[in-house]
């Protein structure tokens, strides 16, 4: 069973998404979607301040079994991105929750309520 904390929100397409204090929004892969692709080998990065619709394709994430975009989940601007990601993809396998792919700033403050809170994306991945 995948691991789906409370505390995020989630994309359709397996990205989880949390809404920061400040109010930019921290994004990865769920566990879930870790868990699918298996070991991750590469991570292509987003260029920080290019701009994003929600639902748009935002990198690529590819492993030992397949290449699979990675969708934004929120429209809005890149402020930063997990540069750690290019020397150790692996970290995704380790810990999805901790390895955030990027940062935005939403442009769109309905896309982040939009998302499937904890419960209904545990109903949405039920085996």
């Amino acid at each position: 069973m995948s691991d789906i904390p409370d505390e995020l929100r989630y994309a359709e397409t397996h990205e989880w998404a949390h809404l920061e204090a400040d109010g930019t929004v921290t994004v990865g892969i769920s566990d879930h979607a870790q868990k699918a692709l298996g070991d991750i080998v590469f991570v292509e990065l987003a260029e920080v301040g290019k701009v994003f619709e929600a639902g748009e394709p935002a990198g690529i994430v590819e492993s030992v079994k397949s290449a699979s975009d990675f969708y934004a989940p929120v429209g809005g601007k890149v402020l930063a991105v997990n540069e750690e990601l290019i020397d150790t993809p692996e970290f995704i396998n380790d810990s999805p929750y901790e390895a955030w792919i990027l940062k935005l700033q939403p442009s769109n403050k309905t896309d982040y309520g939009n998302l499937l809170d904890a419960p209904a994306y545990r109903a949405a991945t039920a085996d």
